[in-house]
């Protein structure tokens, strides 16, 4: 009863603050960003030439530290080292609450299978029926990734997070953070998932899907960034709606302003406007 009614309260509150975040993104989708204990090199690797995704250039952090930066279609993945004594945890997908799986599309098997095979990396183990096979393999870091091969649409990705409520997480990215509702599934491994579009011109998809009873809480490894056009008004509607604040409203190296919020699991979502310097005016 309490759940509930927090949910029409929530929703009521959310009704009457500003604009959601996602009818501010600037592009066509959301960036991921994924924090790793593994050796850089290899985690790299991983992603580059297995998955195949493009590598931009390096990016060097405030404070020290490096981010390395992947292209796939109008999104970025962003990858860093976890903190001193950070290690991810691993395990069943729904035994891990976060943001636990990354799924890529791809047209050929067996162009996926010698990516990974040359490269030295175990070959994937492909199941299902033809037009939708898939495997799941792990980093080196220990996190998912789900292949899914027989398809040729734009290149495109998927992510799935484990949560331990799926109403009020639901509440959270549909209302709060206003994206778009995709029908729910249900999903043989994962039970009922509900599915959000990641940008309003994009194919990508957020999949959330309830954990375990028990299930352990990693809500540090990975984390979803939204270009927005106006940070301080997804600032405002946070405060109006009682969202966590984990890293307030403020500069994050120059020309980025960001606020960093938590979802109902403490998935850290967050938000980036890219400042424009001001153009000089001759006299």
């Amino acid at each position: 009863m309490k759940a509930a009614v927090f949910l029409v309260a929530s929703a009521v509150a959310i009704a009457q603050s500003p604009a959601p975040p996602a009818a501010m993104m600037t592009q066509d989708s959301v960036n991921v960003f994924r924090r790793f204990s593994a050796d850089r090199a290899k985690e790299l690797a991983f992603y580059r030439d297995a998955i195949g995704l493009l590598p931009l250039n390096a990016l060097n952090m405030p404070g020290g530290g490096q981010m390395s930066l992947f292209s796939i279609a109008t999104s970025q993945f962003k990858f860093t080292s976890a903190g001193s004594g950070r290690a991810s945890k691993s395990g069943d997908v729904l035994d891990v609450i976060g943001l636990r799986v990354f799924t890529f599309f791809f047209k050929d098997e067996d162009a996926v299978t010698r990516a990974f095979t040359t490269h030295g990396f175990p070959a994937p183990d492909f199941h299902g029926p033809q037009g939708g096979r898939h495997a799941m393999v792990s980093d080196p870091d220990g996190q998912w990734c789900e292949l899914v091969v027989g398809y040729d649409p734009p290149i495109r990705f998927e992510l799935g997070a484990t949560v331990k409520d799926l109403e009020r997480s639901r509440l959270f990215y549909r209302d709060f953070v206003g994206l778009e509702e995709l029908p729910a599934v249900e999903m043989t491994d994962y039970g009922k998932t509900y599915r959000f579009k990641l940008g309003q011109k994009s194919e990508d998809v957020l999949n959330l899907w309830a954990a375990h009873p028990g299930a352990a809480v990693d809500n540090y490894t990975a984390g979803i960034q939204y270009v927005v056009r106006d940070v301080d008004a997804v600032d405002a509607r946070a405060k109006a709606n009682h969202i966590t604040i984990t890293q307030p409203l403020g500069m994050f190296g120059q020309g980025l302003k960001t606020v960093w919020l938590a979802d109902p699991d403490g998935i850290t979502n967050y938000f980036a406007q890219i400042l424009r310097p001001n153009r000089q005016v001759n006299p």
